[in-house]
């Protein structure tokens, strides 16, 4: 049975899109509505109305005692994942605005994309995993999806945010990891690897895992460096710092939108549909892909497998993991309302969803509870 019902937009939002987006874009006069009936807006689109849903979760809140790669355990200057989040939505914005794609439907992307993330991190994913293996498993894309469209609850008259078909759409790409088909959805997945390696840097050199000089072994690095060097002189360190990293950002957002707007005219691209054979369009050039893919590989020897990092990790992965053994071994200490759905849905699955759901701090004081009392 086919339950979605398309939009029919007020003519503030139509203008609005007629003014604004390039003829590739997504407009909201095309969405294809949502799964469950519900009255449409004059005065707002539906991916605006999308994003006040996802801003009022519960799971959007909780970002903001999430890790990104670091814990509260190694400070508190570093990212949680509601800042790398907005920081996200940021720069696909500023994509979207260069490209005149539909930016309304980029910001409830962004916005939506790390909803899944458990407590700690890919540290905390990787244990859900393995304890979840009997079950499926643990993917937080996968799991993004199961909470907009069945974990949260918005209105009684159906599960889920019901949100729009292409919001679910775009976070469905990313889950079962297939093309990511729309302009808008391939943006967002441009600015969230530009961020977090960005970003990354910087909490690390914040942290002291990294010195500056370390960087310039890195094209990207010596080539923001001497851009903010040739134009802004007399900077101390940490001027210097913040500068080069805004200029990386810059950068690269600079290279993706020319070389995506070459691919756009090559191809021909007139319409949405047009991009649905064509696979990733919204990309960096070689060259600064490359770069990227250098600083990649150093993030992951230099900081991710650094000693102070990795004995993070296996503090938190023990937290998580004791957690789940007690929760599976006496799921009658689960809040009520999780308790009723271990009845339908298994134990095991159930006390995925409740640790999914956990911040950093309430993981840390839930496992010194349980492990107080033996």
């Amino acid at each position: 049975m086919d339950r979605s019902f398309p939009f029919e937009q007020g003519a503030q939002v139509a203008d609005r899109d007629n003014a604004l987006l390039a003829p590739y874009a997504l407009s909201a006069a095309q969405s294809r509505g949502r799964r469950y009936p519900e009255h449409d807006s004059p005065e707002w689109g539906p991916w605006e109305i999308d994003r006040q849903r996802v801003i009022r979760s519960a799971a959007f809140r909780r970002l903001s005692h999430k890790m990104q790669v670091f814990t509260g355990m190694m400070g508190d200057y570093h990212r949680t994942r509601l800042t790398h989040t907005l920081e996200v939505a940021l720069v696909a914005r500023s994509i979207g605005r260069s490209l005149r794609l539909n930016e309304d439907l980029i910001e409830v992307l962004a916005l939506a994309h790390d909803l899944g993330h458990p407590p700690f991190g890919h540290a905390g994913e990787a244990v859900l995993n393995q304890c979840l293996k009997g079950v499926g498993g643990f993917c937080h894309n996968r799991h993004a999806l199961r909470i907009v469209e069945e974990l949260e609850h918005c209105s009684p008259q159906f599960p889920g945010l019901n949100l729009t078909l292409e919001t679910l759409e775009g976070q469905r790409s990313r889950a079962q990891k297939s093309d990511l088909v729309l302009l808008e959805v391939q943006a967002v997945d441009a600015a969230d690897s530009m961020a977090y390696n960005t970003h990354d840097v910087d909490d690390a050199l914040k942290l002291g895992l990294l010195d500056p000089s370390d960087l310039d072994q890195l094209a990207l690095w010596r080539d923001a460096r001497k851009r903010v060097e040739r134009h802004c002189a007399g900077l101390d360190a940490a001027e210097l710092r913040g500068a080069v990293l805004q200029e990386l950002i810059d950068l690269q957002l600079a290279d993706l939108v020319e070389h995506t707007q070459r691919l756009l005219e090559e191809h021909d691209v007139r319409a949405s549909d047009d991009t649905r054979s064509l696979g990733r369009l919204v990309r960096a050039g070689q060259d600064i892909g490359e770069q990227k893919r250098e600083l990649q590989r150093f993030l992951y020897e230099r900081v991710y497998r650094h000693p102070r990092v990795l004995a993070m990790r296996q503090t938190v992965e023990a937290i998580l993991a004791e957690l789940f053994e007690h929760f599976a071994r006496r799921p009658d200490e689960l809040p009520p309302h999780f308790q009723a759905r271990a009845e339908t849905a298994g134990v095991l699955q159930t006390v995925g969803d409740y640790l999914a759901g956990m911040t950093d701090r309430f993981a840390e004081s839930e496992h010194l509870r349980v492990v107080a009392r033996g």
